[in-house]
Formats: C-alpha cells, structure tokens, sequence
C-alpha cells in the first residue's frame, strides 16, 4: 500500500500500549520504520486516522477506499 504524507508528524511507539489499553489499536505501520500509520477504535461504529492524507490520492470518480467504507458505513446507520 502507497499513501502520500505531507508533514513531518509521528505517532511516538513510546505510548502505542496506553492508547491499546484504552481502546484505540494501532492496525497499520510503516514496514520501513515501524511507525504507526493507522488507528481505529474497535467498539465504534466508524473510527480511523491515519497519518497519510487520503484526500490526495482521491478523485470524484475514483474516491479512496476509506472515504467509500466511512459514506457506506454511514448510510448503514442512517437513523
């Protein structure tokens, strides 16, 4: 998987256990440096952030996946 970053931001691996312990899991990193590139929050219905920016490798007619799956999700739980 490819994504573009525009910042200089790390998740410091230092406190990845105290958010895991407090429910945010980190399911994606970087194979390269073994930071954190992804979480979501399990329990919620929608919860990801990413440190990459989808936006940028999104178009009106091809969207990235995560905005598909957040709109799909969404109209899922529509009250």
């Amino acid at each position: 998987m490819q994504e573009r970053h525009r910042h200089r931001y790390e998740f410091n691996n230092e406190f990845q256990q105290e958010f895991e312990k407090n429910g945010m899991m980190c399911v994606g990193r970087n194979p390269e440096s073994d930071l954190v590139e992804i979480v979501e929050i399990p329990g919620l219905k929608w919860y990801v952030g990413t440190q990459y920016h989808p936006e940028y490798q999104s178009t009106v007619l091809k969207p990235h996946p995560l905005f598909m799956d957040f709109v799909k999700t969404a109209i899922e739980n529509k009250k």
